[in-house]
């Protein structure tokens, strides 16, 4: 397994600019739960704090299609680098508005600005693979990797941010989140050698043309995974707690991380014989019906087992789609394409766990896992389009 890892890797720069993205992706991890434990922390309300994460969740989905464009256009080297300057000058000034009492407008118009300013590092780093490797296994392989890496920032981060806020200060996590962010970033944009190259500012006309009919089913898909995302969040730790043993959420959720972990790393050394098209169809079908026995069992170590084996979907699932928009968009669209897919994820989980927090407060937990299965079911509709759309374009299945 490690012999398709270790030959993406010793590619010139790879390990350099992988390792760089890795440290600039922990924000993605941090900062909306850095913000919630800051603001309630100094307000005490719960209300304000989620509204103040929402905003800054909400002002980076919006912006992450734009971020891909102008990463296109204008290059990695010369986005980021202002991207997250931006981005950490606004999350410092979100703090000072907390912690001295200035007028809430501004801790929202701040938070906002921080979350439309964050870097789109996880698209990037895959348009940089796909402009450094030719054959498409090998791309599969490094999209697998990221997705690795990605669970990684995600079973990091929030553990992270918790603890130093808790333990240290509120404003510990975020400053970790921005030092991270800034200084990964940073290391990351100066590897110019592996950087895509830029195709610099055109007309609406002379970009090349983006397959919206392949591109936005999967964003339909990306939405639905989204929504699954915040379910589950919401409905384990609901579930947890239910059982009198709120401690056990994070174990749970730990393991369906480490579910889709392994997962990823099965599919980037899997020589499939079908195409991502496939595996999309097949993928979101798979994690719908897995999620249909988390909502009827009453066991905490049963619910580990079956979120660890959900889990297992995840990741080769998102990876699928990634390697979907890359074999359909143009190299020159490619990181707004991947952007595209992102937005639909991040604008997935807040409606996800908005309508799981509603059913767990009139139904309890275990009913919420359904909420998960109705998204899938979506997602798996909007996966079926994939197929017309490469019918019509004669791409590979």
């Amino acid at each position: 397994m490690l012999d398709s890892y270790r030959r993406v890797l010793s590619r010139p720069g790879a390990l350099r600019f992988s390792a760089a993205a890795l440290v600039a992706r922990l924000p993605v991890s941090m900062v909306s739960l850095g913000i919630v434990l800051l603001v309630e922390g100094e307000t005490g309300s719960y209300g304000l704090a989620g509204t103040v994460s929402a905003t800054y969740v909400l002002a980076e989905a919006a912006m992450a299609l734009l971020h891909g464009r102008w990463l296109d256009a204008h290059g990695q080297s010369r986005v980021l680098p202002l991207a997250i300057s931006v981005f950490g000058a606004a999350l410092a000034l979100m703090v000072l508005a907390v912690e001295q009492s200035w007028p809430v407008a501004a801790t929202y118009v701040f938070a906002a600005i921080a979350g439309g300013s964050l870097p789109q590092v996880g698209a990037s780093v895959r348009a940089r693979w796909s402009n450094l490797l030719s054959d498409t296994q090998e791309v599969q392989t490094a999209y697998a990797l990221e997705s690795v890496l990605d669970e990684v920032v995600f079973m990091v981060g929030p553990v992270a941010v918790t603890v130093l806020a808790t333990l240290w200060h509120p404003v510990a996590g975020l400053a970790v989140a921005v030092v991270t962010g800034v200084a990964g970033t940073f290391a990351y944009a100066a590897q110019r050698d592996t950087e895509p190259t830029p195709h610099g500012r055109r007309a609406a006309a002379e970009r090349p043309a983006m397959p919206w009919g392949v591109v936005a089913p999967l964003a339909v898909v990306s939405l639905a995974l989204g929504t699954l995302f915040g379910v589950a969040e919401v409905a384990t730790v609901a579930f947890a707690d239910e059982r009198n043993h709120p401690a056990a959420a994070g174990v749970l959720l730990a393991a369906w991380a480490l579910g889709s972990l392994v997962g990823g790393l099965v599919t980037g050394v899997v020589a499939w014989q079908r195409g991502p098209a496939v595996r999309v169809r097949v993928g979101i079908v798979v994690m719908t019906l897995s999620m249909v026995p988390l909502a009827l069992v009453d066991s905490v170590p049963l619910m580990a087992v079956l979120l660890l084996v959900s889990g297992g979907a995840v990741a080769p699932t998102l990876i699928a789609t990634l390697s979907m928009v890359e074999r359909s968009v143009p190299p020159g669209r490619l990181t707004e394409g991947l952007a595209v897919l992102h937005t639909g994820l991040v604008a997935g989980v807040a409606p996800g766990a908005s309508a799981a927090g509603f059913v767990i407060d009139h139904q309890g937990a275990s009913p919420a896992y359904l909420v998960a299965v109705a998204a899938g079911l979506v997602g798996a509709v909007a996966a079926q389009w994939t197929r017309r759309s490469e019918d019509r374009s004669g791409a590979k299945h």
